[in-house]
């Protein structure tokens, strides 16, 4: 009797896993259970938060609060599809190799691919902004130059070992809760009177032109800018690999970006425009800075530069560090140079990590010699790719589903919420959130360029697996194959 393709395809897998944990050496299994939860929770909360969200406000007034509830949900039940699969296919592999599993080779190249990318480019970004915040103690140097630095410093963390990326993160995300949190406090008894010179603060959610001033069509509008701020939260299902929690480290996965969501980006923003009018907030200038003035807290915006520079050096230090493991994983595969997939005596792939740095570097140097254009288009380019990775996700995990309630339902360890509808639903509102780009002035140039780096990943995947098959047909690339 033939297999069916579901249980071979977990099996192959699961035989992977089993000949990888035999090799020597091996990534290490370093991080602890809080290392995990705390990347978890520190993943998504950067910059996109503390500053991102004041355009976000500008755009759609007190109603943007709808707009993040929205792209929320979307991140929340890609990361239940994603817990899901983690919890059905155990193994060493990223949540990009779900893809791969059930929609084949050129899923896992592409996504590997454009997931590094998509990193790359946001370690530069987080670089350029933890500079310009050091700049202004320090304007003697130029911005360029603190940026190199901060790059240096956290890659020499990230080559250390795991375990040292671990412990900066668990650092960087703990302080950046607990400010959170904190603000959360003094903000909500502000907006509840307490301080307040005329009493509660509440009626600046429709006092200045509404509720949804701008209309609803800028509130759906508005969640195609913030999703892109609430990605991250995946980094969780890299860092497991590394990790000696097991199961039960991807099982609470759902609960706590849930949690994240709900606490740390909705309440904070609620909070916001209940304190300050909306229409005071300035693009670009972090409106945690100006609730913190209109509350009274000296010397707020210091408070709110240092509280941004942590969220953007735990995102820098997260973006070497994934940049590193995906490429290890698409080194394993065979679609990688194979050197990037070897690691050092602590269970560091030291060449893959220093090949996210140094492309990072240039992305750096095009900051300062073409901004404009260069680093324009780097930034752009990764717009969209995001929202293409979770719909590979979403896909194979409805076709994965099928599989295992036909042929292993005992695999079936944690479900997707409302299988088929919830997956379906996701799949729906990212497509449109990618159509709300299209005919978005502003955002129609990320989605066009963000398709073309997709069509030259694409391209490079049918370059590389035709160089495969020539040079030996029986052996196209597999997701069984690693390097010698």
């Amino acid at each position: 009797m033939i297999e069916p393709a579901a249980v071979k395809a977990v099996g192959a897998l699961e035989d992977q896993a089993a000949q990888h944990s035999t090799q020597e050496p091996a990534l290490a299994r370093s991080l602890s259970a809080r290392h995990v939860a705390m990347i978890a929770i520190g993943g998504i909360i950067g910059a996109g938060l503390f500053v991102g969200s004041s355009t976000a406000i500008a755009t759609a007034g007190p109603a943007v609060v709808v707009s993040y509830l929205l792209a929320g949900l979307i991140v929340l039940l890609v990361m239940r599809m994603i817990s899901e699969m983690a919890m059905a296919v155990p193994g060493r592999q990223s949540f990009a190799d779900f893809a791969r599993l059930e929609l084949g080779n050129w899923a896992g190249f592409m996504s590997g691919w454009l997931y590094w990318y998509f990193w790359v480019v946001v370690v530069a970004i987080e670089a350029v902004a933890g500079a310009a915040i050091i700049n202004q103690w320090l304007p003697g140097f130029a911005i360029w130059e603190i940026g190199v630095v901060l790059m240096a410093a956290l890659t020499g963390v990230n080559l250390m070992s795991a375990r040292a990326y671990g412990e900066f993160e668990f650092w960087f995300s703990t302080l950046k809760v607990i400010a959170i949190l904190v603000f959360i406090v003094v903000t909500a008894s502000y907006a509840m009177g307490f301080g307040a010179p005329s009493g509660s603060t509440f009626g600046n959610l429709v006092d200045h032109g509404g509720f949804a001033p701008h209309g609803w069509g800028a509130v759906i509008a508005g969640v195609t800018s913030v999703i892109f701020s609430l990605t991250g939260a995946e980094i969780a299902t890299i860092a497991a690999a590394e990790s000696n929690a097991g199961e039960r480290t991807i099982a609470r996965m759902g609960a706590s970006v849930a949690l994240r969501i709900l606490i740390f980006y909705i309440l904070s923003i609620i909070l916001i425009v209940s304190v300050v009018p909306w229409d005071s907030i300035e693009p670009g200038y972090s409106p945690f800075a100006s609730a913190m003035a209109v509350v009274g807290i000296p010397h707020a915006e210091t408070i709110a530069n240092l509280v941004v520079l942590i969220a953007v050096l735990s995102c820098l230090n997260s973006g070497l560090y994934v940049t590193s493991r995906v490429v290890f994983s698409l080194a394993a595969h065979r679609e990688a140079p194979a050197a990037l997939a070897r690691i050092n005596a602590r269970g560091v792939p030291t060449r893959a990590i220093l090949l996210g740095s140094l492309f990072s570097y240039g992305a750096l140097a095009a900051s300062v010699l073409s901004p404009a254009v260069v680093f324009s288009f780097l930034v752009n380019a990764s717009g969209v790719i995001m929202i293409a990775l979770y719909l590979m996700v979403a896909v194979a995990q409805l076709r994965l589903r099928a599989r295992f309630e036909r042929d292993a339902p005992e695999k079936l360890k944690l479900r997707m919420w409302f299988h088929p509808w919830g997956s379906l639903f996701a799949i729906l509102a990212m497509i449109g959130v990618i159509v709300a780009m299209a005919i978005t002035p502003g955002l129609a140039i990320q989605l066009y360029t963000s398709l073309f780096t997709i069509a030259v990943v694409g391209l490079a995947y049918l370059a590389v697996n035709a160089r495969r098959s020539v040079a030996d047909p029986s052996t196209p690339i597999s997701e069984s194959e690693r390097p010698s």
